[in-house]
Order: structure tokens, then sequence, then C-alpha cells
């Protein structure tokens, strides 16, 4: 069973995955935690600086490692029972708290680093952030519901490319897709809505002068982040996905990108 856990009203997470300790992205994290600690009580997580473990293995299981099964379901159990391992634990805790959740790190490979991947892996298990089964539907509470209900995720990204190269037909890939699976596969997943990216561009080559006012619309955009609104999935429970668990024909019809999962869409 899923236990969820209200957030406390004012508390953010600042996840920070970046490997380098002289770099854009560790500014990134020291003015952006500075400025989001004038209206909340941020907790951090700089996985790099704290030296995270990113692989799930067997002995996450605590007691239960060796036993057949689902390691889904395992991980579950082992979180009930207490024996997931102390960083994990720890990890769960400020996520519990957290009613915002601000996620960042570098575009590496059109997705996200191991690193983070592998917090998501390890933090993100059955019993904590999702598991339950809605008893009236039948449906599970994912995609909208779970045990992470209630909060709320900023995904702060540096990429290599320009705008045009990550958007609707760059080369690389329109960006909102590429994050598809962390913004809708993971955090919608468990019942966090995220805001709209907050992308910084050509990050390898900026000068003083841009580094300067990215900063500074950083730190603006977190000055009224209270006052933003998410954009938001569909649900599960909705009923749109009746069925086959994919999306009725009749909503945005003739569409197969990622984007008719917008509930506006």
């Amino acid at each position: 069973m899923t236990i969820s856990q209200p957030p406390t009203p004012g508390t953010a997470l600042w996840v920070s995955a970046h490997a380098r300790r002289d770099s854009l992205g560790e500014r990134i994290f020291h003015e952006g935690t500075r400025a989001l600690a004038e209206s909340h009580t941020v907790l951090t997580s700089n996985l790099y600086a704290q030296n995270f473990d990113p692989v799930l293995r067997e002995s996450d299981l605590g007691q239960l490692a060796g036993t057949e099964g689902s390691l889904a379901e395992l991980l579950g159990e082992a979180y009930s029972a207490q024996q997931l391992p102390g960083d994990v634990r720890a990890e769960q805790r400020k996520v519990a708290e957290a009613e915002l959740l601000i996620l960042q790190f570098p575009l590496w490979w059109y997705g996200m680093p191991a690193m983070l991947k592998g917090w998501l892996d390890r933090v993100l298990t059955a019993g904590f952030a999702h598991g339950d089964v809605d008893e009236q539907t039948g449906l599970p509470l994912r995609y909208g519901d779970g045990g992470l209900s209630g909060r709320t995720a900023l995904i702060v990204v540096t990429a290599g490319d320009d705008a045009r190269t990550l958007g609707p037909r760059g080369i690389s890939g329109d960006l909102d897709a590429l994050l598809f699976p962390l913004t809708h596969g993971a955090l919608w997943y468990t019942g966090v809505a995220s805001l709209p990216l907050h992308a910084i561009y050509d990050a390898d080559d900026l000068s003083t002068d841009t580094v300067e006012r990215e900063m500074t619309r950083l730190r603006e955009r977190l000055s009224h982040i209270r006052d933003e609104r998410p954009q938001r999935y569909r649900r599960l429970q909705d009923n749109e996905y009746r069925g086959t668990r994919a999306l009725h024909a009749d909503l945005a019809p003739g569409r197969t990108d990622l984007g008719i999962h917008l509930a506006s869409s």
C-alpha cells in the first residue's frame, strides 16, 4: 500500500545532478537555492557532491534480498518494512516533505544524466511513490494520482544546442518531447504536476553577460513560482484511456504526438 504523505507547505527540494563543481550547473544550483530561500524552506540534494549511489542493487531490498518475485513489488515491501538503505530513506524523507521539487541537470544524450535517472530508480519506489489501486474503479493510482500527489515540479535544464535545434522541428527533437519520460513517465505517474520547463540553451558557449542575464531570469522566475500553474497531463482516472490504456480516438483525433496527453490538447 502506498503511504501518501501530504507535503509541508512552503518547503522545496532542489535536486541537482551536475558532475562538475566549477560549472554553470553549480552556479545555477547555488544561485537558485538562494533565490528560492526567500519564499521557501529549501532542502537540497546535490547528488554528485554527496556521492549518491545511482545504481539500484539487490542489496536495496535489505532482508528481502534474494527473494523471488517482482523487483518493484519487493521494493514496496522493503519500504513498508523499513528495509530500504539509509541513503534512499533520507532522500524519500526530503521528497515527502517538499511541495515543490526542482530537478536541475544538463541534457546528456537526449535525456537526464544517469545520476538523476538512478536517483529516480532508487527513490521513487512502490509503497512510497506509487502502488495503490482505486477501490471504486479498479484502476491503479497512477498518472495524476499516487503517493506524491499534491506536489509540483520545475525542471531546470541546460543544453548545448540552441532553442531552434531543440524546438518542434529541430534535428535534436523537441525538448518537451525528449523530457516526456521524466515529466510524464516519472513525475505525473506518481502524481507530480510539472511547470513549463526552464531551459538554458547554448550553455557551453554563453558569454559572461549572457550568464548574468540567465541568472536574473532564473531568479525572477523563482520569485513568482508560487503564482505559476502546472501544465497538467490527462489523468488515468478520468476514463479517457478506458479499455486499452490508449487515448480514445475521438480525443485529439488523427494525432500521435506526445502532446495528446496534455489535458488541454
